[in-house]
């Protein structure tokens, strides 16, 4: 198979293991990976005017933050070991924006971990990896 391969990543152990499975996939066949992270925000806040300008501040903190420390450190991997690798980083909902990304870049499928960093959020709120599963247009490969 060859494609596009959007890996999903937060930093995690899982995210680990899913950057892992998407090595040896790509290995046998020929594809592009594009490395997602995806900052949770929601846009429905009302804040004054300072408040907003102090939520773009961190925003932007956290934009820097990821792409230094979760994001560049994955895609040089892939790039040094010969695969064609790009990223990008974006706020939303994670699933959601997974999917919107997957459609912008023409994925064919999607990686993800199945357990992301917060175990209590994912009790509470349900797991990006199943709700994935539902939104999703391409498969969705869940790396345990």
């Amino acid at each position: 198979m060859s494609g596009t391969i959007l890996l999903g990543i937060d930093g995690s152990e899982g995210g680990a293991r899913a950057l892992d499975f998407v090595k040896q996939w790509t290995q046998s066949c020929s594809g592009r990976i594009v490395v997602a992270y995806v900052i949770e925000w929601s846009p429905y806040s009302f804040n004054t005017p300072q408040e907003n300008a102090e939520r773009h501040r961190r925003r932007e903190e956290e934009l820097e933050q990821a792409q230094a420390s979760v994001l560049e450190p994955v895609v040089a991997q892939l790039k040094a070991a010969g695969f064609e690798a790009t990223g990008v980083i974006q706020h939303g909902h994670a699933a959601k924006t997974l999917v919107r990304i997957a459609d912008e870049e023409q994925a064919h499928m999607i990686v993800v971990g199945r357990r992301g960093q917060s175990a209590m959020k994912t009790m509470l709120f349900g797991s990006v990896a199943s709700t994935l599963v539902q939104l999703a247009n391409v498969p969705v490969t869940v790396v345990p």
